[in-house]
């Protein structure tokens, strides 16, 4: 829908939980939005990148009718029935993910998060965020990259070989 000339359209499909792509011309002012059923895009934008946008509201829109994780005080992430354990940085990066579930959290966001007086490194990120990763995929969790953008937590379907062999799980990156 076009932004700001369809907003009364915007607002009823808000109101009924409906995700949304809004679709702004050049010079008008993005507006501010933290409903994870809700993007935008500048035009004239690509078919592909629009498709991108409508994809990933559909995931988030999925990852809602699923139970949704949750970290305890002493870092320990529950989906269902299954649980991990995550050491301080990690429990603090997931802390980020999860506030934003199924949105695109940047790099420098996550760098404050895990290292709140100041990141060690670049490097430091990418090694965390591959243990996490790790961590994740018995919960049928996955990070994704996204590249030029930061992370992106999600649901993902568990592959047979984690079912049956939690102990060594597959990292999965996009």
């Amino acid at each position: 829908m076009r932004w700001p000339a369809e907003e009364v359209r915007r607002d009823e499909l808000r109101s009924s939980s409906r995700p949304r792509v809004l679709l702004l011309e050049d010079g008008v002012a993005p507006p501010v939005t933290t409903d994870h059923l809700e993007d935008w895009i500048r035009v004239p934008a690509g078919e592909e990148d629009l498709r991108a946008r409508v994809e990933g509201l559909r995931l988030r829109a999925a990852a809602r009718l699923s139970p949704t994780p949750e970290l305890d005080d002493d870092g320990v992430l529950r989906l269902g029935v299954g649980w991990v354990s995550l050491p301080p940085v990690e429990a603090r990066l997931m802390t980020a993910l999860l506030d934003r579930f199924g949105a695109v959290v940047s790099r420098d966001a996550l760098a404050r998060s895990g290292w709140p007086s100041g990141a060690p490194g670049r490097n430091a990120l990418d090694v965390h965020m591959l243990r996490l990763r790790r961590r994740l995929a018995p919960l049928a969790l996955a990070i994704r990259t996204v590249r030029s953008r930061g992370y992106l937590l999600e649901a993902s379907a568990p592959a047979d070989d984690e079912l049956s062999d939690a102990a060594a799980p597959r990292v999965r990156e996009a």
